[in-house]
């Protein structure tokens, strides 16, 4: 029952942390389109807010589940390809993520500003946007990928 436990914490934690990912890009993304800066501001607020609480526990727990299943299957994780690729590629969704929160939090506060002062958003919460875009597009393949290794375990 332990591996069995394992298996579903682990099954749990990568939806939540994809489902969180996907959602909150979703929204974000459409609600800055709309260029109504209280709308953005109370949905930036909301995924900043979902990225601490939700994905920042689960990429914690992602890699150390994964290397406990491993060892729970005698599987050598590095010498294990398909783990070791999911490793990497998980390593760089990490790292598009890390500079997307920062950036997140910068939206927020513009779009905030924006809000308090009855303004639309600036040009310039635009171009974090479309930075903010760029990285979520590597990192959410990446982790369509690392969810495709998870389930074929590809020899």
């Amino acid at each position: 029952m332990e591996y069995q436990l394992a298996k579903w914490l682990h099954i749990l934690s990568s939806t939540v942390l994809f489902g969180t990912g996907v959602g909150s890009a979703y929204y974000m993304f459409f609600a800055s389109l709309t260029r109504n800066s209280a709308a953005t501001a109370v949905v930036v607020r909301q995924v900043v807010w979902a990225d601490w609480v939700f994905t920042t526990t689960t990429i914690v727990f992602q890699p150390l589940s994964g290397l406990y299943l491993a060892h729970l299957m005698g599987l050598s994780a590095w010498g294990t390809a398909w783990i070791r690729w999911s490793f990497y590629l998980y390593f760089l969704a990490g790292a598009c993520w890390l500079p997307v929160v920062w950036l997140q939090i910068r939206m927020r506060r513009i779009a905030e500003a924006s809000a308090r002062g009855g303004a639309p958003l600036p040009a310039r919460y635009f171009k974090l946007l479309w930075i903010w875009t760029a990285l979520g597009v590597p990192a959410f393949g990446a982790l369509v990928v690392v969810f495709w290794l998870m389930v074929a375990k590809p020899t």
